[in-house]
């Protein structure tokens, strides 16, 4: 039996950004709707060139009130940014557009970020929703929990699938409007935002059981497009915060770029196609970092 009230929770806001895939972002926020539980209030910030006219007047018997903001700003971090500002809850989750949910989904991330320690931040598994012949990015199939401090060399946030408390935005800032889908640096907002939680001493905890699931939708042709902009948007990142006086990410640049590199002709026989993403990401990686520390883009 659905429970809308969330004992024990406070009240929460679910954010989603959104641009020109309105029927994806339907089928996302119905799942929503259809949990076991739901957030107190759902904020969709909407990028399309038109607004969504079955969402700006979509109502629930559910307890969530749905808000519907049309902008015709640019950029995924920028809606994001625009969703925390217009939240009027201090417990934030995120969601994408492309993503359905499990029906246990919202209960137990919101639920897992209050069990978790002060200064922690949760995410969760990232499985692919289906099969065929596109295929779905940024996948965690890890069944295993982790929880992360510190600098691990690598990076673990999944901005489509995390709960935080406002506060942690406060401290580290919000999402860099510089970076993600919509910008010359079109990934990467959420490794960014990630290693700025980390390196402000707090907690990022992976819960394997706030499951949701990444649609589809991208076609085979988009896979090395899509690599390209993984590298760049990770280049970006890595020159943003390198320092010659802290190495640190100068060692993650090097070991990101050597890690994409096929070892032997053979790896490229029998696997053609990650083979080649590889190291389409590897170059991307190196130009993103060029491009960052050439054009220095200002906040």
């Amino acid at each position: 039996m659905r429970d809308d009230s969330c004992p024990n929770l406070p009240a929460t806001s679910l954010i989603i950004p959104s641009r020109n895939r309105s029927q994806l972002l339907l089928d996302s926020v119905k799942s929503i709707l259809a949990g076991d539980e739901v957030p107190t209030e759902l904020v969709i910030v909407d990028q399309s060139a038109v607004p969504h006219s079955p969402l700006a007047f979509l109502r629930t018997e559910r307890s969530c009130e749905i808000r519907y903001l049309w902008t015709q700003s640019i950029g995924v971090s920028r809606a994001r940014n625009a969703g925390i500002g217009a939240a009027r809850h201090d417990v934030l989750v995120f969601t994408d557009d492309d993503i359905l949910v499990r029906p246990e989904w919202f209960g137990t991330i919101a639920r897992s970020l209050l069990r978790a320690r002060p200064r922690t931040v949760v995410t969760g598994r990232v499985l692919p929703a289906e099969t065929g012949t596109g295929f779905a990015p940024s996948i965690k199939t890890d069944e295993t929990p982790a929880v992360y401090e510190g600098r691990i060399g690598q990076d673990v946030l999944f901005s489509n699938n995390v709960a935080m408390f406002r506060s942690v935005l406060a401290e580290v800032g919000t999402f860099d409007m510089r970076l993600g889908a919509g910008t010359p640096f079109a990934n990467a907002e959420d490794n960014d935002l990630g290693y700025r939680i980390l390196e402000a001493g707090y907690r990022i905890a992976y819960v394997p059981e706030a499951i949701l699931y990444h649609r589809a939708w991208r076609s085979n042709r988009d896979y090395l497009p899509l690599r390209w902009s993984y590298g760049v948007g990770r280049g970006a990142v890595y020159a943003k915060h390198l320092s010659l006086q802290d190495r640190y990410m100068l060692s993650r640049l090097r070991a990101d770029v050597t890690s994409h590199i096929p070892r032997s002709p053979r790896a490229i026989r029998e696997r053609p196609r990650e083979s080649c993403g590889d190291i389409v990401l590897a170059i991307g990686i190196l130009f993103g970092a060029a491009k960052w520390w050439l054009k220095r883009p200002k906040p």
